[in-house]
Parts: C-alpha cells; sequence; structure tokens
C-alpha cells in the first residue's frame, strides 16, 4: 500500500482540533454517513517544509525502521490476509495502524498528555460464507500509553488493538483486534527478509522529487489462530501481507486516486501493483509494482508493462459510488494473465473516508500453465 493513504491526515487533524481521543464502534453501514473530503487530491499534496521527505534510497535498518518515524509526516503498518478453516470456510481480514505527525518535532513539554503524534486504526473483516462485511476504525493521541510504535522490536497499538512481535527479529507477530461479536488473535511467522519495492525501498509516486515514500513488504506471512464472527471462534490457517511505509507528501495534482493489487499465487510468487488514476483519464506513468518470483528475486514493473483491464462494476448500497469488481491483469512480457474477482462485492470501509478494500481470488495462466491465488485489492479515489 502507498503514500497516497495521506488523504487520513484531515481526519487526524480534526481529531487534534477536538483534543481528544474517541472510538467509533460499528454501525450498520447504510446509517453511516462519514465525513466526505471533495478535494481529495488536493489533500494529498499537502506539506510543510519542516518534515523530512524521500528523495533518495536510504539503507533500512531493523528493529528500528520496524518503529515510528517521527520526523515523516505519516506512516503506516498495514496487515492483510486471506485465512480458512479447516472445512474450507474464508475469511478475509484488515488490520491497519496509520500515525500522523503534527507539527515536525516534539513539543517541549513535561505533560504525559502533550504529543504531536496522533494514531488512528481500521480492522476489517470478510466473512465469504455469509457475505458479511464488518469495518472499525479507533483513533487516539500517543500519550499515556494509549496508542504508539516502538523501534526496538515490532510493537505498534492502539488501545487494545495490537501488532507486537516477541523480540527484536520482528516475527514472530501476533495480531489482536476486536469490534463487538467479531474479532481477530492471529499469529504470523516468516523466515524471509523484507521485499524493498520501488528503488532500493524509494517507491515515486509523481514526477515532483519528494513525492515519494519508503515502501517494504513481507508478502507471503504463514498466518494462523482465531478468527471470530457472530460471537463465534473459527480456527484458521493462511497467509498475510505486511506492507510498511512512510512519507510527507505523495501525489501529484493531477492524479485522482489509485487501485492497488497484493496477489499471491500458488507457485510461490507474489505480484504488487498500483495503478494511479489521472483526474483527465490518460495514464498515470507513475504506476508501477513488482513481480517477486519463488526465488525471491525482483522484477520490477512499470505502466508500460502492466495492463489492467476492468471486467465488471459493482454500485454500493451505502455510498452509491460505482467501483470496479473484476480485473484481468495481464504481463505480456512475462506471459501472465490474471483474473481477479473480490470474495464478495461489498467490501467498502464507510469509516471517516470511504474506500474499497477487500480479499479476492484469483486465477489465470502463466506460461501456458494454470495458475491460481488469492490477494487483496484497494480502490480510492472514486
Amino acid at each position: 500500500m502507498m503514500s497516497g493513504r495521506l488523504w487520513l491526515l484531515p481526519i487526524a487533524l480534526a481529531l487534534a482540533a477536538g483534543g481528544g481521543s474517541m472510538t467509533f464502534r460499528y454501525k450498520d453501514p447504510a446509517a453511516v454517513e462519514p465525513p466526505q473530503d471533495d478535494a481529495f487530491s488536493d489533500t494529498l499534496t499537502s506539506g510543510d517544509p519542516g518534515f523530512e521527505r524521500a528523495y533518495r534510497p536510504r539503507p533500512f535498518s531493523f528493529p528500528d525502521d520496524f518503529g515510528p518515524h517521527e520526523r515523516f509526516r505519516t506512516e503506516w503498518w498495514y496487515f492483510t490476509g486471506n485465512l480458512q478453516t479447516g472445512g474450507g470456510r474464508q475469511f478475509g481480514y484488515e488490520l491497519t495502524f496509520f500515525r500522523f505527525a503534527l507539527t515536525p518535532h516534539r513539543p517541549a513539554s513535561t505533560s504525559a498528555w502533550r504529543t504531536n503524534q496522533l494514531y488512528m486504526a481500521h480492522f476489517a473483516l470478510t466473512d465469504a460464507e455469509t457475505g458479511r462485511f464488518l469495518a472499525d476504525e479507533r483513533f487516539s493521541r500517543a500519550a499515556s500509553g494509549l496508542a504508539g510504535a516502538r523501534n526496538e522490536r515490532y510493537h505498534v497499538w492502539l488501545y487494545d488493538w495490537k501488532a507486537e512481535g516477541r523480540n527484536n527479529d520482528g516475527f514472530p507477530i501476533r495480531l489482536q483486534a476486536g469490534s463487538g461479536a467479531h474479532a481477530l488473535d492471529l499469529n504470523l511467522k516468516t523466515q524471509d527478509s523484507p521485499v524493498l519495492q520501488g528503488d532500493r525501498g524509494l517507491s515515486q509516486k509523481s514526477a515532483e522529487p519528494g513525492n515519494a515514500s519508503y515502501y517494504y513488504s513481507y508478502p507471503r506471512i504463514t498466518t494462523e489462530g482465531i478468527i471470530t464472527a457472530d460471537g463465534k471462534s473459527h480456527r484458521v490457517t493462511g497467509e498475510s501481507w505486511m506492507d510498511r511505509e512512510w512519507s510527507t507528501s505523495a501525489l501529484a495534482k493531477e492524479q485522482a486516486g489509485w487501485d492497488w493489487f497484493a496477489l499471491q499465487l500458488d507457485n510461490r510468487s507474489e505480484l504488487m501493483f498500483y495503478r494511479f488514476r489521472r483526474k483527465d483519464g490518460r495514464p498515470d506513468p507513475n504506476s508501477t509494482g513488482a513481480w517477486f518470483p519463488a526465488d525471491r528475486s525482483k522484477l520490477p514493473l512499470t505502466d508500460r508493462e502492466v495492463v489492467v483491464e476492468v471486467l465488471g462494476y459493482w454500485k454500493s448500497p451505502h455510498s452509491k459510488i460505482t467501483y470496479p469488481a473484476r480485473w484481468r491483469l495481464s504481463v505480456p512480457g512475462q506471459k501472465l494473465s490474471l483474473e481477479i474477482v473480490p470474495l464478495i462485492n461489498d467490501q467498502e470501509l464507510n469509516l471517516s473516508y470511504r474506500y474499497w478494500e477487500g480479499a479476492v481470488s484469483v486465477r489465470g495462466r502463466w506460461n501456458g500453465k494454470e495458475i491460481e491465488g488469492k490477494g487483496y485489492v484497494e480502490l480510492t479515489g472514486y
């Protein structure tokens, strides 16, 4: 996922103006009317000269880069995954923590409540069997232990929602979150090293220098644990994808939003691609991604090497927004063609900002052979 998530910054600023922390509980999406920001791309291009920006590749150091980078305006810890029970019941999940800096420097104060850092978290659960989708969010100041992140090991939290590692190697990581009768308690394990997106971890979003993020991923993480849906617990196994990004500014004024694909294929390869959409409808040359073969090498993908076709649409009964709902993603130079289908269409998050993010199934051909997989897709700016 990408530093375009700066669209969340106005929400954090509004929270700061209110001077407190708050929790939003899930309601029937049909009854929710979150505030909307019509100046979508204007928000993404905002910046402050006092913050650091991502200009050039940098070395990554762990465990420090598991933790916060408070001189950058925003960052996130992003987990998504496809899980199933022993009987084949499918679930998708999203658990994401966002950090927002209101000023480039911490305030000179001894008060435990004084901070320039705000956190927000999103929790979403897809139940393919029942066709139900839950989404919830929380906000808090990073004060008095209510929310925060650490550098000495992987640990980020907001109240009792958390992603916590046991040691400074990062993994294993335990995820915990809940909302009403729905919850997750998952253990994530991997022996793989993180992959660096973009140019050695520098992910350029537009032509302007500094409109970029530092971005690394763990694209395939073995996952097991408990999913609770409607009060009933299910033991599940599967695979997760984790993204880490931090930045200060991202999009150009002509960019309206993006479609982001994170796919795990059954030949042990993974593919990440994000396609920017321009306001004038033309292709955006900054769309980019990578294919990671089973040998853990990296094949960068440009906008000219990837073709994304929309095969179907879905109109949300909650927001009345029409989203793409089925795609064909092709990489002709690699003889790869994939059809991507949501587990259910209604995976729209009706929170402080509406966007679509959901679990998908994948089927297609590579080098003349059939291939299948799973993944997640994110759609913003519609």
